[in-house]
């Protein structure tokens, strides 16, 4: 059996983007979670700095993973958050 892949940090979202970025959100999130392989995507607004959002992700194996980045990548989410600082960890384990 192939290792899940767990995505866990947060992005800092500029003030000039933040109002797209929590609608679009809503819809990102929503489409991740119908992904097969999708395990767990959890976007959550950070309670101390109003910019930040904690970011925690599981997918059943790479190949999950690495659809799920791609699909990001021509998706409405990947417009809107182009101008977003990512801050992420990604590990392989069972």
């Amino acid at each position: 059996m192939l290792p899940k892949v767990t995505l866990q940090g947060h992005i800092l979202v500029p003030e000039i983007d933040m109002e797209n970025v929590k609608r679009e959100l809503v819809v990102h999130a929503n489409l991740t979670n119908e992904e097969l392989g999708c395990l767990k995507f959890e976007v959550t607004a950070d309670a101390n700095i109003a910019n930040r959002f904690n970011v925690y992700e599981e997918f059943v194996n790479q190949a999950a993973f690495d659809s799920h980045q791609l699909r990001v990548k021509i998706s409405t989410w990947g417009k809107v958050t182009k101008n977003v600082t990512r801050h992420y960890q990604i590990s392989n384990g069972a």
